[in-house]
């Protein structure tokens, strides 16, 4: 098993992550020490709820804790206020409170959805990230941030709540299925794209995504690295770690206008990443040959590179609903050449430039 401490410098705090195979087992042994005779509540959707709801229950009974199960509709869509006020009134009949423990047990949905839960019932309590997905072990479980979306835009209202610890069981993916896996394969990319040229080029090298398998551990504790590295120096997302949004501007826009059931989270930054590089490799921003270089890892792990959107102006004005849209201007992530990248605030009249499909 391999850790991970993260430093929280606005809280002068820090927390774990744990990765590895049979990790709920360490997971028992951290709530009996620490929550036992208390009450923890597991958030999660039905799918995964279905599958492991009843055993990772039973096991947290066994460590001398009370149980309770919240379960949602899977996908974006449960994302929603509504859906969280549902939470909140279970929240309640439980009578959960601060000495308690919240489980956000699942994907980037669940993570998000049990992290604001958490953030804001009672004004704050504990909780768990328990990752299953792929795209949620390299990424959405680590570094804060909880969301939910609005009809105008995605992670609209939100807040920064670091999760007590977190417990990435790799044997979770045994069970994903293969879209979901090649989803999560997008935020790999990424971070080879961003931070680390070897990262990259060993997915390059890689025969396919079942070779890529097969290193998963190692993999998911070298994402992890990154992006904790990453947050340390920028908790609140306001510099160095917009550089994790690379592809996401475009991607949001994307999933937004296909009312998120055309395309997955992953498969709309794969589009926003390779569109993005494109034109900045036309405006002489990035070293030619990246494009061609991205793209080919995008098509090795089955992933879309290209949008499928002609209607320019919507795209646009679903990117103006970016979080990162200040005034007149965004801050876009670009790479310089693949390892690298830079942020570059583009202005309202520059962005069609930016965003051509």
């Amino acid at each position: 098993m391999k850790n991970i401490a993260v430093s929280i410098k606005s809280k002068n705090t820090k927390y774990e992550i744990h990765i590895g195979k049979n990790t709920l087992q360490e997971l028992y042994k951290y709530l009996a020490l620490r929550y036992k005779d208390k009450n923890a509540v597991i958030i999660t959707d039905d799918n995964v709820n279905k599958l492991y709801g009843a055993s990772l229950c039973k096991g947290i009974v066994e460590a001398g804790l009370n149980c309770r199960r919240i379960s949602f509709t899977s996908g974006e869509k449960s994302k929603s206020l509504q859906v969280l006020s549902g939470i909140y009134e279970e929240l309640s009949s439980f009578n959960i409170n601060r000495g308690d423990i919240i489980i956000a047990f699942g994907g980037g949905v669940a993570g998000d959805l049990a992290g604001f839960a958490a953030a804001t019932y009672l004004r704050g309590i504990s909780y768990i990230q328990l990752p299953t997905t792929l795209l949620a072990q390299v990424d959405s479980s680590v570094g804060g941030k909880t969301a939910v979306d609005l009809p105008a835009g995605k992670n609209l209202v939100g807040s920064f709540y670091h999760p007590e610890i977190v417990f990435i069981d790799t044997l979770f993916l045994n069970t994903l299925g293969e879209r979901y896996l090649r989803d999560g394969m997008a935020e790999v990319i990424k971070y080879g794209c961003i931070k680390d040229k070897r990262l990259f080029d060993r997915l390059s090298d890689y025969e396919d995504l079942k070779q890529c398998i097969e290193d998963m551990d190692e993999l998911v504790y070298k994402c992890c690295l990154i992006k904790s590295a990453v947050v340390e120096e920028d908790e609140l997302d306001r510099g160095e770690r917009m550089l994790l949004n690379f592809g996401h501007t475009l991607g949001h826009a994307i999933e937004q206008y296909y009312k998120y059931d055309k395309y997955t989270h992953g498969e709309a930054v794969a589009i926003g990443m390779a569109e993005i590089t494109k034109q900045s490799e036309k405006m002489g921003l990035t070293e030619k040959g990246t494009t061609k270089s991205l793209t080919e890892v995008l098509k090795k792990y089955g992933l879309p590179y290209e949008s499928p959107i002609t209607d320019k102006r919507s795209l646009i004005e679903a990117v103006r609903l970016d979080k990162k849209y200040y005034g007149n201007s965004i801050s876009l992530v670009l790479l310089n050449k693949l390892g690298t990248a830079f942020i570059r605030n583009v202005k309202d009249e520059e962005l069609e430039n930016f965003l051509i499909v």
